[in-house]
């Protein structure tokens, strides 16, 4: 329903010589003249393309008997911020009207369209009113859907992973929590002060949101603490899931080893777990290390190496390559085996020769495929390096 209405703004007087004939539904109307229900999800034409509305009708063999218009849309103009408004409809021949109120903000609404069947779609005109601001409806070729139709297009799948046999399509350090709206809130503050990173984009509330009551909050946090705080996070006030989800992993360049001999106790050797990573990556990309660091509250691993630019050998550029990586179990429980997984390298070029420095401009790429550069065989040199398996995708399973 990603269509409707919210160029809300410029209010319009509404038409005083809307038709008033029968309303002449089209050839999908129910056999028999049985009662059906039937949604438009895309008008065309309407709110420039900002607004999400769903507009639910119940027919009478061809005779339109009731409706409700859902609308969700930008509260302010350029804003990620949503309102919506729930609308029931009142049908007299082929115009709608009602009135109602905005959720968030409490603005009040007036509808009134007139709704006419052109062929095999229909045609709404009309206006919308949403506080002081109005927005003239002209809308064509829209087309209706079926009850299983709409449920198979509003279907979602947040992909929450509460007991994950193992880490191959979920990420060990990502988490995610379905919250409901009146409690997220309340989550998140509680959230302050901990070493965990949440996801901006997952504090946008969006359309689908907003009709179901909940948001899905994502979180990254160091794979030693995520089943702990899963388990917490179910405990709390409002919370309907928590569990993992998709993350950083791509398993085209993760292997998998056994765990013994990296582990002090219960907890990794992380010294010897980055020795060994970047000893392996200064072979794979004639590089030397730099630095390596490990992020307190994902637990990834950032690898920077520097090397020569042979880009402009005399000018003496040098190469900063880093590298990202994550070494976790292979799954929430009862694991003898790690993975590890390495992001593709990020180059960058500067001078950093002694005297007057080349200042240089980097242009990007609209491409980001194009951007990746080649590893040198970065994941098959650790998978040899750790005696590990590398993940084999045809058969989904690890070689």
């Amino acid at each position: 329903m990603r269509s409707l209405l919210f160029c809300l703004v410029g209010l319009m007087t509404a038409s005083s010589d809307l038709a008033f004939a029968d309303m002449k539904l089209s050839p999908k109307a129910a056999p028999n003249g049985g009662s059906e229900v039937r949604y438009f999800t895309s008008i065309d034409g309407l709110m420039e393309g900002n607004a999400d509305v769903i507009l639910k009708e119940t027919r009478q063999g061809k005779t339109v008997t009731s409706a409700v218009l859902d609308v969700c849309y930008p509260a302010e103009k350029g804003s990620d911020r949503k309102d919506r408004f729930v609308a029931n409809l009142a049908v007299n021949g082929q115009t709608l009207t009602g009135t109602t109120q905005s959720l968030g903000d409490k603005l009040p609404v007036t509808v009134k369209l007139v709704r006419k069947p052109t062929g095999d779609t229909f045609e709404f005109k009309g206006q919308i009113g949403v506080g002081q601001t109005v927005t003239e409806v002209t809308s064509t070729d829209n087309s209706d859907l079926s009850e299983m139709e709409f449920k198979d297009s509003q279907a979602t799948d947040d992909s929450i992973a509460t007991a994950p046999k193992d880490f191959t399509e979920v990420s060990p350090e990502a988490v995610a929590v379905r919250v409901k709206l009146d409690a997220a809130a309340d989550f998140l503050r509680a959230l302050k002060g901990q070493n965990i990173e949440v996801s901006l984009d997952s504090l946008v509330v969006s359309c689908d949101a907003l009709r179901a009551g909940e948001q899905t909050i994502n979180i990254g946090v160091d794979p030693d603490r995520a089943a702990a705080l899963i388990d917490r996070f179910k405990l709390m006030p409002g919370v309907v899931a928590a569990g993992w989800t998709s993350g950083i992993i791509e398993m085209e360049r993760t292997i998998r080893f056994a765990a013994a001999d990296w582990r002090d106790g219960d907890s990794l050797n992380r010294d010897k777990l980055a020795t060994t990573i970047a000893g392996v990556l200064t072979k794979t990309l004639s590089a030397k290390s730099s630095s390596s660091a490990w992020n307190a509250n994902t637990g990834a691993l950032k690898l920077t190496l520097k090397r020569p630019s042979q880009l402009f050998p005399a000018l003496d550029l040098t190469e900063t390559v880093e590298i990202t990586a994550l070494v976790a179990p292979d799954r929430p429980v009862g694991s003898e085996r790690l993975i590890l997984w390495i992001s593709n390298p990020v180059i960058s070029t500067k001078d950093e020769a002694a005297g007057p420095k080349l200042n240089l401009a980097e242009e990007s790429s609209g491409d980001e495929e194009g951007d990746q550069k080649d590893d040198n065989g970065s994941v098959d040199a650790l998978a040899r390096e750790f005696k590990g398996q590398r993940w084999d995708t045809d058969k989904s399973a690890w070689k």
